[in-house]
């Protein structure tokens, strides 16, 4: 018996958190996001959220901030890979949806930090791609042990 393929609104469904996450990281990406231009905002936003200026300590504020949003918004983007290959790939298991995960995420933030490095006033790291992948892996994992604690059959499932 064949089964019916899946139609457009199923992939889009199943694809578009990653062209979002995806599109995200494209306009982060720019001239415009770089650490001379959103240490002015984001100071501003500290000192209305502490009552006071942060001082001489903004930078390492400042370079702990981002640091932090690349761990956070690459874990969302894993998560959104994740999703994408647990909906899209028939008989799939966790494993492989989120080393394939990893892969998607690795490859956006290595062309992040490549596309980086061609701004006069952003900077490329691997480093940043290592903080990247970490941020895809622990929010994977978190992902993995909830549905191991709640959801153990739907690990195993098969398509």
């Amino acid at each position: 018996m064949w089964s019916r393929r899946p139609g457009a609104r199923f992939w889009i469904n199943a694809w578009w958190p990653v062209v979002v996450a995806i599109a995200v990281i494209c306009f982060e990406s720019t001239e415009m996001m770089g650490a001379d231009n959103t240490s002015g905002p984001l100071r501003a936003i500290c000192r209305f959220l502490l009552g006071h200026d942060p001082g001489a300590q903004w930078e390492v504020i400042h370079h702990y901030i981002r640091k932090t949003g690349h761990f956070v918004g690459y874990g969302l983007m894993g998560l959104a890979w994740l999703r994408a290959w647990w909906m899209s790939l028939p008989r799939s298991m966790f494993l492989q949806d989120a080393l394939l995960a990893m892969a998607g995420t690795a490859l956006v933030a290595s062309a992040d930090e490549y596309h980086q490095s061609f701004l006069p006033n952003r900077t490329s790291s691997a480093w940043d791609v290592l903080l990247d992948c970490c941020g895809a892996l622990t929010l994977q994992l978190i992902v993995y042990i909830f549905m191991r604690l709640s959801r153990p059959k739907r690990l195993m499932r098969a398509a």
